[in-house]
């Protein structure tokens, strides 16, 4: 398959080619957190802890020399709640200088800093305070990002809020269900495993949804108020429903709590954040699985990387045209470089073709610049860089210096292969 229209498009001036990570997931030994709790409890489902990870709190510059090199303009990175304020009330001057440093290391490469200030995990006070079901939850994050305005100042224009609320929504209501019925209640609710976290019939809890919404308005005040010229926005896993023929209503119902709720709570925002993987098929009776014999990647999900553009014009429908889009995250997990190649180049052919039919996009940035800790494990493995475990040496891989390519060049080229090229299967 190749880009409808077979043409490069140029991109225009200004626009952000990069990568993103996230704090808990690269910088290792995040031990105030909830999620270095969960890691380390005894009986956790958690097969292996975060550890060390690939140690860029330390080596933070050498990523971002790297990122530069390969050709890249922007860097999506997050600031960690749980070391700002490891505490209530309790602010790490040291943490704050830290990510100050990270800002001005950015713009000193060249690099256009994309800031997320909640990237799924919280200080461990605030989970066992509640989580954001605590009645006071938007307040206590609004009073964390008025702290992080003294590293916004350093020179970010781009700040994420929240980063994917329909799935923080989600997984806290997840976890009641295993607290009342146990991991095998949760998967009996209609799991498929095709989902990249649609987990079935689940539905997003609906206070912690309005509570996200609460917070994300709290913080964007805190932000607009301070002004810094401070662009503000959230991002949204996009999953990217396709109804089978007769069950267009259903698709709906299923997109309407765990995505497109999130979505209008943007359109009066400076931007709008997609992240997009895979599709997810709805029947008449909800999620239905990969199809037999399909490609999947090492995550489980289909190898299907039309889904940008598929998300993107569907944000761009319900946000509304005045709200410009990020692509803050897309990319696959495989160990096969070529598939990771050709993954991206059609991902990108999609979203060109979305650009070129009037669709406000501003950037691309792929998940991850780094193989790092995905949430449980290190076996997915979703980065341009490979990280040695044991020495945290870096190594750029081809696709990092096809994407960079790209991204000095400033095209994006048509498909040069069939996206379904390959023996099918997890790879």
């Amino acid at each position: 398959m190749t880009s409808s229209t077979g043409r490069e498009l140029v991109l225009p001036d200004g626009f952000l080619m990069g990568a993103a990570t996230s704090a808990h997931q690269v910088e290792g030994n995040n031990v105030s957190s909830d999620w270095w709790a969960l890691e380390n409890r005894a009986g956790s489902f958690v097969v292996e802890p975060s550890g060390d990870a690939a140690d860029s709190y330390h080596r933070w510059p050498e990523d971002m020399d790297l990122l530069r090199r390969l050709g890249f303009n922007s860097y999506r990175f997050s600031i960690e709640w749980a070391r700002i304020e490891p505490e209530p009330g309790r602010v790490s001057r040291a943490a704050v200088e830290h990510y100050r440093a990270m800002v001005r290391g950015a713009i000193e490469r060249g690099l256009t800093p994309v800031v997320t200030l909640h990237h799924f995990t919280t200080p461990r006070w605030f989970a066992e305070r509640g989580g954001w079901a605590a009645p006071d939850s938007a307040e206590l994050f609004a009073a964390y990002v008025r702290t992080t305005l003294d590293i916004l100042r350093a020179g970010v224009r781009y700040v994420a809020t929240i980063n994917e609320p329909n799935m923080v929504a989600l997984m806290t209501a997840v976890h009641r269900l295993v607290v009342e019925h146990g991991w095998d209640g949760v998967i009996g609710t209609g799991d498929t495993g095709a989902a990249a976290g649609g987990l079935g019939a689940v539905e997003p809890a609906q206070d912690v949804t309005e509570a996200l919404i609460r917070a994300h308005r709290a913080a964007t005040t805190v932000l607009k108020s301070a002004d810094l010229g401070l662009q503000v926005g959230w991002t949204v896993a996009n999953q990217v429903y396709q109804a089978e023929p007769g069950a267009e209503r259903v698709a709906a119902a299923y997109a309407r709590p765990r995505e497109d709720v999130f979505l209008e709570a943007a359109r009066d925002d400076d931007w709008i954040g997609v992240q997009a993987y895979t599709r997810h098929r709805i029947g008449p009776g909800g999620p239905l699985p990969v199809t037999e014999g399909a490609e999947t990647t090492l995550t489980g999900w289909e190898f299907y990387p039309e889904a940008l553009g598929e998300a993107v014009r569907h944000t761009a429908r319900v946000v509304g045209p005045d709200v410009p889009i990020i692509v803050t995250e897309n990319g696959i997990a495989t160990g096969d470089d070529e598939r990771r190649i050709t993954y991206t180049e059609h991902a990108l052919a999609s979203l060109a073709d979305a650009m070129r039919d009037g669709i406000d996009v501003r950037g691309y940035l792929h998940w991850s610049a780094l193989d790092n800790y995905e949430w449980g494990t290190y076996r997915p493995t979703f980065g341009l860089i490979a990280v040695d475990p044991h020495t945290f040496a870096r190594n750029p891989k081809e696709s990092a210096r096809w994407l960079g390519a790209m991204a000095r060049a400033g095209r994006i080229p048509p498909a040069r292969t069939r996206a379904s090229a390959g023996a099918p299967g997890a790879r």
